[in-house]
């Protein structure tokens, strides 16, 4: 497994609550972190229908635009009752024509769910793939992943995206209302940065 032995990482991605997040899990690394959006790169279309396919998508086009290595996040939130949907199209259910509406989002799957009669408790996964990619073409792929069950309604301001819904297993709180450090402990992101960290910046 190739080591990650540079000063500047590029963050492959243009979701300003995401950046946060995995600047948050960087700092203790001594790593200068920039986003896709810092450095105005364009936003590749995710023609994949898995995790890791669009994390790849990701990271190797940060890469080779900035000549930099690049990290990237593809995650979702997978609903057993409707299959496992909206798992890699997670942020596709939220897109309207003037930006994202996760509120709208988070409404659509309830009322999916519902229409179904989905019994309770309705079990879900938050899922995160981070890939790893060099200028060169390498990458390295870490999968991470977090169990719960959907609530309703949507419970708290913390976090972003699906983050009101989703309650973890053995938590009272959603990830929504969670503390972030709480959250950054125990999501499907710290569980792939957990194997980030232990497989290329392992003795930084």
């Amino acid at each position: 497994m190739r080591k990650f032995d540079g000063g500047e990482l590029v963050i492959a991605s243009h979701n300003s609550g995401k950046v946060r997040e995995i600047g948050k899990l960087l700092e203790p690394f001594g790593v200068a972190v920039k986003s896709a959006g810092d450095l105005n790169l364009p936003e590749p279309e995710e023609t994949e229908d898995t995790f890791v396919g669009n994390a790849r998508i990701k990271a190797h086009a940060a890469a080779r635009a900035s000549g930099l290595p690049a990290l990237s996040d593809d995650s979702g939130l997978s609903v057993d009752a409707l299959d496992g949907a909206p798992g890699v199209y997670t942020a596709d259910w939220a897109e309207t024509g003037n930006g994202r509406d996760f509120v709208m989002a988070m409404t659509k799957v309830w009322e999916k769910c519902e229409a179904l009669g989905a019994t309770e408790p309705r079990t879900a996964q938050f899922n995160c793939t981070l890939c790893l990619a060099w200028p060169d073409g390498h990458d390295e792929v870490f999968e991470g992943v977090v169990q719960g069950q959907l609530v309703w309604p949507m419970r708290g301001t913390n976090g972003f995206g699906f983050d009101p819904v989703f309650l973890p297993i053995g938590e009272s709180e959603t990830f929504g209302e969670m503390d972030p450090a709480r959250k950054h402990d125990m999501s499907h992101r710290a569980d792939a940065f957990a194997k980030l960290v232990a497989g290329s910046f392992a003795g930084r």
